[in-house]
């Protein structure tokens, strides 16, 4: 993002989700191939997270297509203090969700569509 405008209005997007679905608490936006493109973080190291989650979104979609089970929307890795959850924005980024245990998973999948729309098209314009 050469500018700073294209820039705040993602991490608004991040914030806003967090605001809306109890659990979140960190998120991060990157490229298909794992470029930090922007990130609402306080502990989370955000380059790294974007590397994983590239990964990550790579095995799913091929997990996917060898399945046959259609085009991937999410992966999600429940852990012993939360979850992960990469969502694919498009074809070539994605969003990856940190949360706690107290995740409202069936609120995540009702807002994030409007986040992914809204991330997609501050990417496209930027």
């Amino acid at each position: 993002m050469t500018s700073s405008a294209p820039y705040e209005a993602l991490v608004g997007s991040l914030k806003s989700l967090r605001e809306r679905v109890m659990g979140v608490n960190e998120s991060v936006i990157s490229t298909a191939d794992g470029l930090l493109v922007a990130a609402d973080t306080a502990t989370a190291q955000p380059e790294s997270v974007a590397a994983l989650a590239a990964a990550s979104l790579g095995l799913g979609r091929r997990t996917a297509a060898e399945a046959g089970l259609g085009g991937l929307r999410d992966v999600v890795t429940r852990c012993n203090g939360g979850y992960v959850v990469v969502l694919a924005v498009g074809d070539h980024a994605l969003l990856v969700i940190l949360a706690d245990e107290g995740l409202d998973l069936p609120g995540l999948h009702r807002e994030s569509p409007a986040t992914v729309e809204q991330v997609l098209s501050l990417l496209s314009a930027a």
